[in-house]
């Protein structure tokens, strides 16, 4: 019988094996369709969804699991597309925010039909990968 350690490795590795499959299928499409890459798209997504649109540097960072120097090329990207605009803190002037603008708006939610097409292909893909397919029904369960 495997140990449980042994039993949790897999589980893991299975884990990521599913996530990989997903995260490539979805940042294809992102890209080819729209134009962003897939932290780019959970930015403005995370941006979208905040109190008017903004949020602090390392809140945005701190959400989407980046450093501090990756947030900063990001949102740096998204600035140069005209998708946000940095603003300072006026109560702090050593605060950043990151400001999406209506073109970002638009441009998520252009793409977010894009994203959960391609999640739901994508998890149709690993549901017939004999692999992935008790790892993805497992996560179903789990999240009912």
């Amino acid at each position: 019988m495997p140990s449980t350690t042994t039993s949790d490795a897999r589980l893991w590795s299975g884990v990521l094996a599913l996530h990989a499959h997903v995260e490539s299928r979805l940042g294809a499409a992102l890209q080819r369709r729209h134009g962003l890459g897939l932290s780019e798209y959970r930015a403005l997504g995370f941006l979208a969804d905040a109190p008017d649109g903004e949020l602090r540097m390392q809140d945005l960072a701190t959400a989407l699991g980046l450093n501090q120097s990756s947030v900063t090329r990001l949102v740096g990207r998204l600035n140069a597309a005209d998708l946000t605009h940095r603003d300072l803190c006026p109560d702090d002037k050593r605060g950043v925010y990151t400001v999406i603008r209506d073109e970002g708006r638009t441009r998520h939610a252009e793409a977010r039909v894009t994203y959960e097409r391609t999640l739901a292909a994508a998890f149709d893909e690993a549901a017939a990968d004999s692999d992935l397919a008790a790892i993805l029904e497992g996560l179903r369960r789990a999240s009912r």
